[in-house]
């Protein structure tokens, strides 16, 4: 498991370069909030927006989540415990006044980097609650 890399992944490095490619400047690996222990992948200090770039099978993704084979419930344990906490991450950052996005890996960081790009040039509109603006797409 040390060869999984926390930040600096080909996702990661292909959404930043096609948001930094529309023009738009961020933090990297930062916590949006310092009294909370997270750190967004892409952070928008002045937008308030925070970008979380989530992996497949640590996040769950209802299209592309694998069952472990050994350990299996270790893992889904694992998994659920990493659900929960996305969603709590989510919760305080919007309590806070934060916009937040995820983006799963497997999307095309093209589509992601417009997505990210419309929030942070828009924030109302996703607060508004304009249809596909849910912060995260399948």
């Amino acid at each position: 498991m040390r060869s999984n890399k926390g930040k600096g992944t080909k996702p990661e490095l292909a959404l930043r370069r096609a948001v930094h490619a529309l023009g738009l400047r961020y933090r990297v690996s930062r916590r949006p909030l310092k009294e909370v222990r997270r750190t967004a992948d892409l952070v928008f200090v002045r937008a308030k927006v925070a970008v979380f770039l989530d992996g497949c099978f640590w996040h769950g993704c209802p299209t592309h989540h694998t069952v472990a084979v050994t350990n299996a419930g270790f893992w889904a344990e694992k998994v659920r415990r990493t659900r929960e906490r996305d969603t709590e991450t989510d919760r305080l950052l919007r309590e806070a006044g934060w916009h937040v996005l995820r983006v799963w890996e497997h999307e095309d960081p093209v589509e992601a980097a417009a997505r990210v790009a419309d929030l942070v040039r828009r924030p109302q509109a996703f607060d508004q609650g304009i249809p596909g603006n849910d912060g995260r797409s399948a």
